[in-house]
């Protein structure tokens, strides 16, 4: 009878605990754990199942926030869940698990973005564009990029301090390697004959090479910044850039 009381109360103290974690309400979990980097307001419904009316981090905006959890996932470590939101135009939709050690990881990832949301993340005043993004893997750890693999295609690309005009489309594809991130780029349909490379090192340094050439539809402002860039012996000039982010 004691044996059988005690695994009766034991019974009742686990179904209370697991009912308080599925309905432990979000606007509570977020004004304890969340990160000052980030910015919810209008928050509804549980950690397991809510939304979020408004939501920021490093510039970075979106509407209408939805998560949902997969709870078998916890047995793995893993926080897992599924995430949509809407920019201010276009959509986000993606898999992000969150690790029990504070790292981040973005599966299958696509939305379509204006390039405006990334402006104050880039520190691009003015930058305007589209922006359609596929990758299967970004991995962060403390806010560094440890791992990306997908592909990033601009269109519509306007620079000011390069010029007011479009600038025409561009691509992205990046890949995980053993020294850190590395990126081909190159143009699609741009003003400019670019052909260049990216590399993010564990450092959060980057560095970008390319080889560019002005196309006769380029701008002239365009055309007379690019003379002045060193040239090579393939007739091009080069573009570096170099900095940490």
């Amino acid at each position: 009878m004691i044996r059988r009381t005690r695994g009766l109360l034991l019974l009742g103290i686990v179904t209370l605990a697991i009912g308080l974690i599925v309905t432990f309400p979000a606007r509570i979990a977020y004004s304890w754990a969340a990160s000052p980097l980030i910015k919810m307001s209008g928050i509804q419904g549980t950690v397991w199942n809510g939304s979020a009316r408004r939501f920021s981090t490093n510039g970075v905006y979106l509407r209408e926030l939805t998560w949902q959890m997969r709870p078998l996932k916890l047995f793995t470590g893993q926080a897992l869940y599924d995430i949509s939101g809407s920019p201010v135009s276009g959509f986000v939709e993606s898999e992000v698990a969150v690790g029990f050690g504070g790292s981040l990881t973005i599966r299958n990832l696509t939305a379509a973005v204006p390039l405006q949301m990334f402006a104050g993340a880039a520190n691009i005043a003015g930058l305007r564009g589209g922006a359609n993004l596929k990758f299967e893997r970004i991995e962060l750890v403390s806010g560094r990029a440890t791992a990306m693999d997908g592909s990033v295609d601009v269109t519509s690309l306007v620079v000011p301090m390069l010029s007011g005009s479009p600038l025409g489309g561009y691509s992205a594809e990046f890949f995980t390697q053993n020294n850190g991130i590395v990126a081909s780029v190159e143009d699609t349909d741009g003003v400019i004959d670019l052909a260049g490379s990216l590399q993010l090192n564990p450092d959060k340094s980057y560095a970008f090479l390319a080889q560019v050439v002005a196309k006769p539809q380029a701008p002239d402002n365009v055309k007379n910044q690019i003379k002045y860039l060193p040239r090579n012996d393939s007739g091009g000039h080069e573009l570096r850039l170099e900095g940490t982010y």
